[in-house]
């Protein structure tokens, strides 16, 4: 018999919460105050602030300013358990979590788990394209992009030149955006300086997205305004098009062109990243969890989901909640009460999601917003619309150190034009190593 988590059983109903995303942060802290165990099990031993990490792989802030210890935020939550560990699958018979570090029982139990990139099943676009999910990718991606200037300083062959120090990225949402943003930024501002025997003339940026517009979901003035962002910096955008295959040199598209890169960035989609044991009924397209207006895992009455691995399908939503910070976050907040008043046989509330609109940077003084205030819209864009984006990462960022390093980060790169974490520390990717197409160089 395999063996069991060591946390005491104080005789209190135990809520063990699966993911510490802003969804299972949420609800943690409005657990506070009641008569519960709240045990949070997690992967990693930090919460990370996911919208940030293109700044990470583009060299603008540090990893540790966006991440922060579980530990260090509950530290004054005498109710909170953390346990660094994978979960690998539910009993929901037993009502055990198997976890690498043992079996857990649990009373209620609220899956955080989020999502997972997306490769429509492409085995070789899995193995050969960067994702952006976690810290790990975004200093993967950082450390590639600075190796690949190293190593283009020692090619002759104009092919293999191009195929280092140009960048295809996949995916028009908020994240292919701002990163396609960030890189021509460098390449404008950093890049030259620091290589100065290479021609970035020759770098080409291409954003890739399937549809007919950017940033899908925002509104088409925001959409417009963002590809024109784009366009004035450099980037080249392919509307309309699909990547069919990627084998780490040629990307190949539905229409049949194709590009040369050994970096792809593959921001194009997202499943749910559900747990083992959950019946096949209760998970829809995507890998979702389908959920009731409670939260509540159809199928079962003492588990839960929120976030992205949850899909709470109704007439207004009939393709679920965006897979985006905000609803969690809401999600969350309003999921604590509900269990407290579960626990004390009064009534649910059913959740009414708030929609406070959705931004997108691109750049130095250049943003877009469409913003929900009090019911209604505002939109705005360019250098009022860049100040409000700071300003609302800053305040949501955990963690006051964090929040003072990354606005020191962003003072000294506003008026220094430099950004200064250009260290190659840890893993880089390679798909094709240079030596196996061409010559070294003679130094």
């Amino acid at each position: 018999m395999a063996n069991c988590a060591r946390i005491e059983d104080n005789g209190k109903k135990r809520i063990v919460i699966i993911g510490g995303g802003f969804g299972g942060l949420e609800l943690a802290k409005s657990l506070k105050d009641a008569d519960v165990q709240v045990v949070l099990l997690d992967k990693q031993n930090f919460h990370t602030f996911q919208p940030l990490l293109y700044q990470v792989a583009t060299a603008g802030l540090e990893g540790e300013s966006i991440i922060h210890p579980f530990r260090q935020i509950f530290e004054a939550q005498p109710n909170f358990y953390f346990r660094w560990a994978e979960v690998q699958a539910i009993d929901t018979t037993t009502q055990m979590v198997e976890t690498t570090i043992g079996l857990l029982r649990y009373d209620l139990l609220v899956m955080a788990t989020g999502a997972t990139t997306n490769y429509f099943g492409d085995k070789l676009m899995e193995k050969a394209a960067l994702a952006m999910k976690n810290i790990d990718d975004a200093l993967e991606l950082r450390n590639t992009v600075l190796s690949n200037f190293e190593k283009a300083l020692q090619i002759d062959d104009e092919e293999q030149l191009n195929s280092l120090m140009d960048y295809v990225i996949v995916g028009g949402g908020p994240t292919g955006v701002e990163l396609a943003g960030a890189l021509s930024e460098l390449r404008k501002h950093v890049f030259p300086k620091d290589y100065k025997e290479l021609d970035f003339i020759k770098m080409d940026i291409h954003l890739i997205q399937s549809g007919p517009q950017l940033l899908k979901g925002m509104s088409e003035e925001a959409s417009r305004k963002a590809q024109q962002y784009l366009e004035d910096f450099g980037v080249k955008i392919w509307l309309n098009r699909r990547v069919q295959s990627y084998d780490g040199y040629t990307v190949t598209l539905d229409t049949g062109e194709t590009l040369i890169t050994r970096t792809l960035i593959w921001a194009a989609g997202v499943n749910g990243a559900p747990i083992a044991g959950i019946k096949p009924e209760s998970i829809l397209k995507g890998n979702r969890l389908q959920v009731d207006v409670y939260n509540r895992v159809i199928g079962y009455e003492n588990i839960f989901a929120l976030g992205d691995v949850a899909a709470m399908v109704t007439d207004e939503n009939p393709q679920g909640h965006p897979m985006m910070a905000q609803p969690a976050i809401q999600q969350g907040k309003l999921l604590g009460k509900n269990i407290i008043n579960l626990l004390a046989g009064k009534s649910l509330t059913p959740f009414q999601y708030h929609d406070q609109g959705a931004m997108a940077t691109i750049g130095r003084n250049h943003a877009v917003a469409d913003l929900k205030i009090f019911n209604k819209e505002i939109r705005t864009q360019g250098f009022r619309a860049w100040v409000i984006w700071m300003f609302i990462h800053l305040i949501s960022i955990v963690g006051f150190r964090n929040r003072f390093v990354v606005l020191f980060n962003w003072i000294w790169s506003y008026f220094s034009f430099n950004k200064g974490i250009r260290f190659i520390l840890g893993k880089t990717h390679e798909n094709i190593p240079v030596e196996a197409v061409t010559q070294k160089a003679v130094i």
